[in-house]
């Protein structure tokens, strides 16, 4: 009896933490149709415009988290690298802009500080996102060529 009752609490303890794996992350539907990724207390969702970089903060229950007081930087691996600054710019986004390519094997590291003091780090792969229908993913098919992408 003591042996199923440790196998039960040891699969009841695992659970939590594989709901935030990223292949989980990545197969769950964004808000904004970018990657989400875990980061400590938070999760951070990274979308990536035309020469622009948003990330959106929310907590584990997906709820919003003010971007008030919270600054960092994404660096992006896409050929060259490129560190782009982040800045509060509405409830629970951050952006910030600079020249990069969009190519599906790119990467993106984002450190963010928030007014705690505590600074919280993700790693994403973008390139490969294909979770959201507005996915800010790049399709291999167009090898980052965003005039073929006719969905957005």
């Amino acid at each position: 009896m003591k042996t199923m009752t440790g196998i039960l609490l040891a699969l009841a303890l695992a659970t939590p933490a594989l709901a935030h794996d990223d292949a989980t992350l990545d197969a769950m539907p964004s808000p904004h149709g970018g990657q989400i990724r875990m980061a400590g207390p938070y999760h951070f969702e990274l979308v990536l415009g035309d020469n622009e970089v948003s990330l959106y903060l929310t907590d584990h229950a997906d709820a919003p988290v003010p971007s008030e007081g919270v600054g960092g930087n994404v660096i992006l691996m896409s050929g060259e690298r490129v560190t782009i600054a982040v800045a509060p710019t509405g409830d629970n986004r951050l952006a910030g802009q600079g020249a990069f390519e969009k190519r599906p094997d790119m990467k993106a590291i984002t450190s963010l500080t928030f007014p705690d003091g505590n600074t919280w780090q993700a790693r994403f792969t973008p390139g490969t996102h294909v979770g959201a229908e507005h996915s800010s993913a790049v399709d291999p098919a167009t090898d980052g060529d965003d005039h073929a992408n006719h969905h957005h």
